[in-house]
């Protein structure tokens, strides 16, 4: 579930420590890659393919297709069980990232994307979500431009919507809020500051989604706080949105720290801080999702 991983990660969903170490040895490769080109006849063409949240079902028709004809399968870690099960073995490579563990870095996927095409293969990008949706898509579908290597992209359903979605949690709804904004809680570790400015978001009024955010949660919890958000303002954590094992845990701003260390909720996992996360208290006895509503946390 993520984007991007982030989760990722939702990703939709996965994590970026150590990714960017190696731009000066990228620069050359990407010489490299140029200075490889062969008979343009004989390049494969790469599909950065979203698979949604992770059931199978949500996978769109497009993107079914693609996986079932390509020769290889580039996959992060967050497309799920379910989808990644049905893939033979045999044509996946695993190049996925999760918060604090073991990590490919985006630079090898890069490299291997072109390698792949270059050898005429179909390659399909697989990830969580949508590819650009927090998903390094656009990352990739630079490096494959400047290689000169055709792609396509395929959208898929992002978890940051249909995480919450199959929680019982609408992102808008015209008595609670009217906008939303999409927030990635595992920024470029390089960076000197963060880019999210929570002092705006805590003005908006509207919905915050928080993709790869579980780590991080004390920190903008505390930083909506002090931006003057309510600490009584609802908060739901979404757990493997659409998995067999996904889990849902609610709270408030106050005390989703807490409800968060006392249920163990890990990545990937979705924030929604809103009015909006108090619906699915108002709507889960009667949600049906395919028994995948997310049991309370």
């Amino acid at each position: 579930m993520s984007e991007g991983s982030t989760p990722d990660d939702d990703g939709d969903r996965a994590d970026d420590d150590g990714d960017r170490a190696d731009d000066d040895s990228d620069r050359s490769s990407d010489d490299g890659d140029r200075s490889g080109d062969g008979d343009a006849d004989e390049v494969g063409t790469v599909s950065l393919v979203g698979s949604g949240p992770g059931d199978p079902d949500l996978l769109t028709v497009k993107a079914v297709r693609l996986i079932e004809s390509a020769d290889v399968v580039l996959h992060d870690k967050l497309p799920g069980p379910e989808i990644l099960g049905e893939i033979p073995a045999a044509k996946r490579e695993d190049v996925g990232k999760r918060a604090g563990g073991e990590w490919t870095p985006q630079e090898y996927t890069n490299r291997r994307l072109v390698e792949l095409a270059r050898e005429g293969k179909s390659v399909v990008r697989l990830k969580g979500g949508d590819p650009f949706v927090f998903g390094r898509g656009g990352e990739e579908a630079e490096h494959l431009a400047a290689a000169g290597i055709p792609f396509e992209v395929v959208p898929g359903v992002t978890s940051a919507i249909a995480g919450p979605a199959v929680a019982g949690i609408p992102v808008t709804h015209r008595d609670h809020a009217s906008s939303v904004s999409f927030v990635t809680g595992h920024e470029d570790p390089t960076k000197d500051e963060s880019a999210v400015d929570w002092d705006a978001l805590a003005a908006t009024g509207g919905t915050i989604v928080v993709l790869m955010g579980v780590g991080k949660l004390p920190a903008y919890a505390a930083e909506l706080r002090d931006a003057g958000l309510d600490g009584d303002t609802p908060v739901a954590l979404v757990e493997r949105a659409t998995w067999p094992d996904m889990r849902v845990a609610t709270g408030t701003l106050d005390t989703i720290v807490d409800v968060r260390d006392e249920a163990g909720i890990e990545p990937p996992a979705i924030t929604v801080i809103g009015d909006v996360a108090a619906t699915r208290n108002r709507v889960v006895d009667f949600l049906r999702n395919d028994g995948k509503r997310g049991e309370d946390a």
